[in-house]
């Protein structure tokens, strides 16, 4: 392999890393958006990979998502929606069932969980992923330091033998 061929696969890599991230983020905005408008699954997989994934808002271009991986996001959080409002409910104080946390919390909860049980993904990588999500949501705030809690819990459980 040339160099040029090595930096070549160290930027198609770097290329689906972010393409990744960019679907983690996008899979948190369309379970927001799914609780709160009624859309359906089929109606918001759509209007993001039509309307979002690398869009252009006022000179700003937006990232180019991964589909499969924001599709399979979106259906394991649906499908397995109970399952990881549970896992969340463990992990948080009992005056605190995941109905009472932020909705953006609970969407960002959601997507992960979902890809804690696919369990394809180390479960370091996926904290570390969405722990910069909630600084994009909450760059003042504590919600990133909370977020990274509940989600080592939520990791622990769904993957016990990846501690």
């Amino acid at each position: 392999m040339t160099t040029s061929d090595s930096q070549g696969a160290a930027r198609k890599g770097s290329d689906k890393h972010k393409m990744k991230s960019a679907s983690r983020l996008y899979a948190v905005q369309a379970l927001f958006q799914m609780e709160h408008s009624n859309l359906t699954f089929d109606k918001v997989i759509v209007e993001f990979e039509d309307h979002r994934f690398g869009a252009v808002y006022d000179g700003d271009e937006m990232a180019e998502g991964d589909t499969k991986s924001f599709r399979k996001l979106i259906e394991g959080a649906v499908n397995e929606q109970a399952k990881i409002d549970q896992m969340t409910d463990r992990a948080l104080v009992a005056k605190w069932p995941i109905a009472r946390i932020d909705p953006t919390l609970r969407a960002l909860f959601r997507a992960a969980g979902a890809e804690f049980l696919a369990g394809k993904t180390p479960p370091k990588v996926v904290i570390n992923e969405f722990v910069d999500i909630a600084r994009a949501f909450f760059p003042e705030g504590k919600e990133p330091k909370f977020v990274n809690a509940v989600l080592d819990h939520m990791a622990r459980e769904a993957q016990p033998e990846a501690f």
